[in-house]
């Protein structure tokens, strides 16, 4: 075990006594997680303690959470933490991916408030928007404080992002922020696990475990297909943004459903868990030769090759455009940022029916073959 985790988890066994001392057997009760790196839970007594490990400090804690039943008393002599009452009744919520998350719990109705409505495409959001139901709280960014004083929520769900400066005027009001770190997890299945903490928040436990036992069993299954594939495949990913290109990391998550989709990838050797931006230069001089290029775009209408290329004149150059290899995601109509965080199955599903189709999986999903209008 490396240094930090023992320290981390040395303190973790100490905070749940609340004394300064270390629990005797059976005090403390660590939630087995699998997958997570930067998620612990513990049972304690009277409350459950889950803290979130830094993804930009080694060693260091992010936030420190304290979930305590409503309907007993809070504990005495708690270790320091935000206390939340569980289960959260009403929330603001801050992506439309956690929306989605709720609703698969069978816990919309949790959902008083939502951040950024506009990208939002999940209908009973849409709907609860209309009709007033949930409450646009303005960007996530900056929430309307006064919106989320109106509505008195349990608490907020926010994105951390490094270096942000913190969350403004919304943690002056005494409201717990949950803060939605998982995105910050390398690994496909680490991301996705972090439903078992969601689901702790809002009394949706069991849910949440079952769902993602058959996420993990479903990714695994996929995983062994595509490894008994007799096809090679290199793949490309995204495409410029403004005069910067930029490339998942080969330690990013999208970087570890490449490998397990059995594809070749140009920068597999990377260690970034983030993207990296690269300019037009580099990304043809090593991925020229891919044979498949799947890329994410945002617009009204489905993409062809030929708009594909009056966007940047280089990309004829690239092996994958010379062949019709080319495959868009639609983020603008299709559900891939609603669904493939916590769901990573169904995009490696994607990824392994593009590339290796003699395994006969069907039709992608969230990125279809382009083609001329």
């Amino acid at each position: 075990m490396k240094a930090p985790l023992l320290i981390l988890l040395c303190l973790l066994i100490t905070a749940c006594s609340g004394t300064g001392t270390t629990h005797g057997p059976g005090e403390g009760d660590t939630l087995q997680l699998e997958h997570a790196q930067r998620l612990t839970i513990v049972r304690c007594d009277g409350y459950t303690q889950v803290t979130l490990a830094d993804p930009w400090n080694e060693g260091r804690v992010l936030h420190t959470y304290l979930l305590v039943p409503a309907d007993g008393d809070v504990p005495p002599h708690l270790p320091k933490g935000t206390i939340v009452r569980t289960p959260l009744r009403r929330s603001v919520i801050a992506t439309s991916v956690h929306c989605g998350l709720l609703q698969s719990f069978g816990k919309e109705k949790s959902i008083g408030g939502v951040c950024d409505v506009q990208y939002i495409h999940l209908p009973f959001v849409e709907q609860g928007c209309k009709d007033g139901s949930i409450a646009d709280c303005g960007s996530a960014l900056a929430p309307a404080v006064e919106k989320v004083l109106d509505l008195q929520p349990d608490a907020i769900f926010l994105s951390p992002f490094q270096n942000s400066g913190g969350y403004g005027r919304v943690e002056e009001i005494g409201i717990p922020i949950i803060e939605m770190a998982e995105y910050m997890e390398s690994s496909p299945l680490g991301r996705a696990e972090w439903m078992r903490f969601y689901g702790l928040l809002f009394g949706a436990e069991a849910q949440a475990d079952s769902i993602f036992r058959q996420v993990e069993s479903d990714y695994a299954a996929l995983r062994d297909q595509a490894a008994k594939a007799t096809s090679q495949c290199t793949v490309l990913m995204d495409k410029m943004t403004g005069s910067v290109w930029y490339v998942p990391g080969g330690n990013s998550t999208i970087g570890h459903v490449i490998a397990d989709a059995h594809c070749g990838y140009a920068w597999a050797d990377d260690t970034h868990s983030g993207s990296l931006s690269l300019p037009f230069e580099t990304v043809l001089e090593k991925a020229a030769q891919a044979d498949v290029w799947l890329f994410r775009f945002n617009a009204d209408h489905p993409i062809s090759p030929t708009e594909l290329l009056s966007e940047h004149r280089g990309y004829d150059q690239f092996r994958a455009f010379q062949t019709g290899q080319l495959y868009g995601c639609n983020t603008a109509t299709s559900t891939f940022y609603e669904e493939t965080p916590f769901h990573p199955e169904r995009l490696l599903r994607d990824f392994v029916t593009i590339a290796h189709p003699e395994l006969g999986l069907g039709e992608p999903k969230y990125f279809l073959r382009l083609k001329e209008q």
